[in-house]
């Protein structure tokens, strides 16, 4: 069962940019705006092995995502999570569905393709507002 409210549920539905916080291996707070893929269960994102926000879940899985409604900005979703796989994908074939996903007329895989990798985050907990 999930921990996302049926109430804010729209706001992983939709391709909303997320706010995705790791933590940094000196333990300061690192947040990036991010394309994201939600499935009713789990949340995927998008990253390249060479970024510091692969080697941040790789030291330490636990995130935290923020979406905020765009036609209500103090109305938003606070996701708690742990990334628990980190699956590779060297031809950006997830990289390609979110650009879709987000509007983008892109077909061919980027330049940094072979070091693409699919951040899978299991949300543990949730606040909303």
């Amino acid at each position: 069962m999930t921990v996302i409210p049926e109430s804010h549920r729209d706001l992983l539905e939709q391709p909303l940019i997320a706010h995705l916080g790791t933590t940094r291996p000196d333990h300061t707070p690192q947040v990036n705006p991010m394309w994201f893929g939600w499935d009713g269960e789990l949340i995927r994102f998008t990253n390249t092995t060479t970024r510091q926000k692969f080697r941040n879940v790789e030291t330490n899985p636990h995130v935290s995502i923020s979406i905020v409604d765009p036609d209500r900005p103090y109305r938003y979703i606070e996701v708690r999570g742990v990334v628990t796989r980190i699956e590779p994908d060297p031809e950006a074939t997830f990289f390609l569905e979110l650009a879709k996903r987000y509007g983008l007329d892109v077909t061919e895989a980027p330049k940094d393709a072979p070091n693409r990798v699919i951040l899978v985050v299991e949300p543990t907990g949730s606040s909303k507002q």
